[in-house]
């Protein structure tokens, strides 16, 4: 099977893992071009990487040999980028957040479903072992009727994530739509109202320091995420509570148990994946059997849906409904 061409749109820390991943790991890929608003670092790294260095996303999305490309910006340039990626029929797969709000989230949809081209969101922590873990064991504890999720991790480093128009938001945004991702995956249901309360703890213009309760769809069961970026360590707790016990874990420590009354029986866990490569691995391999995305924009966008909610709620001080995004299924 011939390799598929791939282009990278933005090269910073996170975009750099995934050249290192489509030039190291994955021989059924070939990286053809990288795109950033630098040219000279562009240039740099297509050297260092050997492929062609574009100043424009544009020309690259335009080149006969581009079969994909992959995008590692801040959201709030993804809806002209999909715009673009659309025009030139180029599969995309997506950075998270999908979008900075629903609004442009559901013309991104549209877009899409015009020029009829597939796009995956990268929200990888749906491929992490803990996770992976407790989503095979839910069925051991029966019906699920609360669940909680909170991270924590290290102040960012100050620039654009601090900056609304260029991030679109906080670690609400950026760092809660995978806990909001897994509120949906792993109770198998949908939010429909949201409260929440927000702060800023290091930073000056976007939150660094959330917390939401989530009313899900069957009208009975309650999610509790939170997070924050204000804290010199890091972890990502999880806990699943249902009619015959729970389960718990953390993704960042690689821990899982089921507890069932007060005893507690360690799960086991396969190796620690490397997400970013088997969220490409994924992307490929669907682009090559012609099958659904496994991440589809739906899906990403209804994390971005929760996250508006919680902004919608904090900024209001009373609890909100969640934005419907259309089609969306839950896996």
């Amino acid at each position: 099977m011939a390799r598929l061409g791939i282009g990278l749109i933005g090269v910073g820390k996170h975009g750099s893992r995934y050249a290192r991943h489509i030039c190291e790991d994955l021989p059924q890929l070939r990286l053809v071009g990288v795109a950033r608003r630098n040219v000279e670092l562009a240039r740099q790294q297509a050297a260092e990487l050997g492929c062609r260095a574009y100043g424009d996303y544009r020309a690259l999305l335009a080149a006969p040999d581009v079969d994909a490309v992959v995008v590692v910006v801040p959201p709030t340039q993804h809806l002209a980028i999909i715009e673009a990626a659309a025009a030139a029929r180029r599969p995309v797969l997506l950075e998270k957040p999908a979008a900075p709000n629903v609004d442009a989230g559901q013309r991104m949809l549209q877009l899409v479903r015009v020029a009829g081209i597939p796009v995956m969101v990268a929200q990888t922590l749906r491929y992490n072992a803990v996770v992976r873990t407790l989503l095979q064991a839910r069925e051991q504890i029966g019906r699920i009727h609360a669940l909680r999720i909170c991270q924590r991790f290290e102040p960012s480093r100050p620039g654009w994530i601090d900056d609304p128009a260029i991030a679109g938001g906080g670690i609400t945004l950026h760092t809660g739509v995978h806990s909001f991702d897994l509120t949906r995956i792993l109770s198998g249901l949908e939010g429909e109202r949201v409260s929440c309360e927000m702060s800023r703890v290091g930073t000056a213009r976007t939150e660094d320091n959330f917390s939401a309760v989530i009313r899900l769809s069957d009208g009975l069961t309650l999610a509790s995420v939170s997070g924050s970026r204000a804290t010199a360590s890091r972890s990502g707790s999880i806990e699943l509570s249902g009619e015959h016990g729970q389960l718990m874990g953390d993704h960042v420590l690689g821990t899982a148990q089921l507890v069932r009354g007060s005893s507690i029986t360690a799960l086991p866990l396969p190796p620690p994946a490397a997400t970013v490569r088997e969220v490409l691995e994924d992307f490929v391999s669907a682009l090559q059997r012609g099958s659904a995305m496994p991440i589809p924009l739906e899906e990403g966008l209804r994390a971005v849906a929760l996250a508006e909610a919680c902004y919608q709620a904090a900024g209001s001080g009373r609890a909100v409904p969640v934005t419907v995004v259309s089609d969306v299924r839950v896996r």
